[in-house]
């Protein structure tokens, strides 16, 4: 069988609810490594927060990282990294305007440091995987760099209401997406950037075609990676929108939905 390249999202996807690659899926995910194939990772997630899953399937590929902000290859230091931060002006006006509405917190990250608005366990608890370097304080002051991307927490409503602004007023500048439990946070990186162009990236260096190319997701920020693969698939836990435009639509992150796929497409044992 001809050469595919498996795209794995984590949250929801790859990850069971416990955070774990359940033995079934790694197994699955080894054999089709072991036959050809090749497997790489494209998560919301900074580097620092998904390189222990990275090294537990021994991959060898790139990774897309923050939607598409960050593309490297942590294996490979000569590998053309892409990183395209927002601009530093496009942030302050965006944490300007924003301060008209009620939220409970910002965060911006560079890569794998962190600055946080208002100090917050939750927060801290959250993003302190990576043992990270952390800033607290206002970001209008503290942040002096472009940020790889900026975060907004605040309530299931105030969430909305945020975003229907950021589109009305910034969505020339900025792509915006939503995280799910346990906080509900609204992601923003640069226009223009998501999944599928960082994976479209990488499926040109390894000289993979567009149509051998399998991708799982689950939530929003997964919708330009399902549409762009040759084969989109959407989780049983996904979000109905991803589920519309998916070519299939396998069981949930907690019943081996990927594994299932594998088999049957890869004719896996």
């Amino acid at each position: 069988m001809k050469q595919h390249l498996i795209v794995l999202d984590l949250d929801g996807t790859l990850l069971t609810d416990q955070q774990q690659i359940s033995s079934k899926t790694k197994k699955t995910l080894l054999q089709a490594k072991e036959q050809g194939h090749q497997v790489m990772i494209a998560t919301g997630r900074p580097y620092r927060a998904s390189d222990i899953y990275y090294h537990e399937l021994g991959l060898t590929t790139p990774i897309v990282n923050f939607n598409g902000a960050y593309v490297h290859h942590p294996k490979n230091a000569a590998w053309q990294t892409m990183h395209t931060p927002i601009d530093l002006s496009v942030v302050r006006e965006v944490v300007d305007s924003v301060n008209h509405y009620e939220y409970e917190n910002i965060i911006a990250e560079v890569k794998d440091d962190i600055y946080v608005h208002t100090e917050d366990d939750r927060i801290l608890n959250i993003f302190n995987m990576g043992n990270p370097k952390i800033t607290l304080g206002d970001i209008s002051t503290k942040l002096l760099v472009n940020p790889t991307s900026l975060l907004i927490q605040a309530n299931e409503v105030n969430s909305m209401i945020i975003r229907d602004h950021l589109q009305a007023v910034h969505a020339e500048v900025i792509e915006h997406r939503r995280w799910g439990a346990p906080l509900h946070i609204i992601e923003i990186v640069r226009r223009g950037l998501n999944k599928a162009v960082g994976i479209s990236h990488v499926a040109k260096d390894l000289g993979i075609p567009r149509e051998r190319i399998i991708a799982f997701g689950d939530e929003d920020n997964d919708l330009e990676m399902i549409d762009y693969a040759g084969i989109g698939v959407a989780m049983g836990n996904g979000i109905p929108s991803l589920k519309n435009i998916a070519n299939e639509i396998t069981t949930s992150n907690n019943e081996d939905g990927i594994a299932k796929i594998l088999i049957e497409r890869l004719k896996l044992s």
